[in-house]
């Protein structure tokens, strides 16, 4: 791996989510060079504009600009944001032909740049991209994965923290597996102020009934589909997610976040990249934690990776 002596990101991809991405990025002051690389020269150019506009208003002196795939050689992320929108109506796995079009375009420039930092994918459907890129970029585990059920997990904390009353930073929980239907919540490893579900429910017999996690965990599945009938995109919410990660990682915050890492037979999985909390320091991914499941937990996480083996296989690979 390069020794880094600037922070420089690329963006594949200057649409809503990528530009997004970039905005969460400069608002956070973490990296010192940003640079979009789209199909659409024109669509991308004029994010950079906006961009520096937004620089110019808040005093960031971040370098934005569009680029070619030369600019990964030495860019200590890369962001994978490219693809087509999520249709309201539409699962994250009808996306998938869509989807593996542009990537197959994307791959070999990348490869050919000699890109050797952390690639962090965003693209749906989240999983099988991440494997995808995997496979095929021959990066390792700790520097290629996906968001996966990150973004899920905040909107977990932030929808039980409204129903009980409680700050969202103080509720502690994971979303696990597929980010898309398939995605559960892990209740057996919930804290709740840092007291445990069960104990915190004995004292406060009251928000029982509000933590009803069946109907919780369709809100949770839900919360993107939602914002896209409302709204036509979901944005803000990754943006924010992916400059948590940059943050964790350019920091060393060594925070457990769920994202989609490559299994090596964690959880009895194998060659499948799925949402499992994972420790994130300054190396990328340096511990995926195999947390101890309930039998309806464990079952539902092995229903997420046959679905996302399936895409895979899809795919040919």
């Amino acid at each position: 791996m390069h020794q880094f002596g600037s922070r420089k990101v690329v963006i594949i991809g200057a649409g809503h989510v990528g530009s997004h991405v970039a905005a969460g990025l400069l608002a956070n002051q973490l990296v010192d060079e940003i640079v979009f690389l789209d199909i659409n020269e024109a669509a991308a150019t004029s994010e950079v504009y906006d961009l520096k506009d937004f620089c110019t208003a808040l005093n960031i002196h971040t370098l934005i600009r569009t680029g070619t795939y030369a600019d990964c050689a030495d860019a200590r992320f890369l962001i994978m944001t490219a693809g087509r929108h999520r249709k309201p109506g539409e699962s994250r796995r009808q996306m998938l032909d869509g989807t593996f079009q542009i990537m197959e375009k994307i791959v070999q420039p990348i490869s050919e740049s000699g890109f050797d930092g952390t690639l962090i994918s965003v693209s749906n459907p989240a999983d099988v991209v991440a494997e995808y890129l995997y496979r095929n970029l021959e990066l390792p585990r700790s520097r290629c994965f996906g968001t996966g059920t990150a973004l899920d997990s905040y909107r977990l904390q932030r929808i039980v923290g409204n129903l009980i009353g409680m700050e969202r930073s103080q509720v502690q929980a994971f979303v696990m597996g597929e980010h898309g239907d398939s995605s559960f919540i892990s209740t057996s490893h919930i804290t709740l102020g840092g007291i445990n579900l069960e104990e915190y429910v004995r004292i406060r017999p009251e928000h029982a009934d509000k933590l009803d996690f069946e109907r919780i965990e369709k809100m949770v599945r839900g919360a993107g589909a939602d914002i896209i009938a409302g709204k036509g995109v979901t944005e803000f919410g990754i943006g924010g997610t992916v400059a948590s990660i940059v943050s964790c990682i350019l920091h060393n915050e060594r925070r457990v976040i769920s994202v989609s890492a490559h299994l090596r037979g964690e959880y009895g999985e194998d060659r499948v990249s799925v949402g499992v909390p994972c420790l994130i320091g300054s190396k990328g991914i340096e511990k995926v934690y195999e947390l101890e499941l309930s039998d309806d937990e464990r079952a539902a996480l092995h229903n997420s990776c046959e679905i996302i083996r399936e895409g895979i296989g899809s795919i040919g690979m």
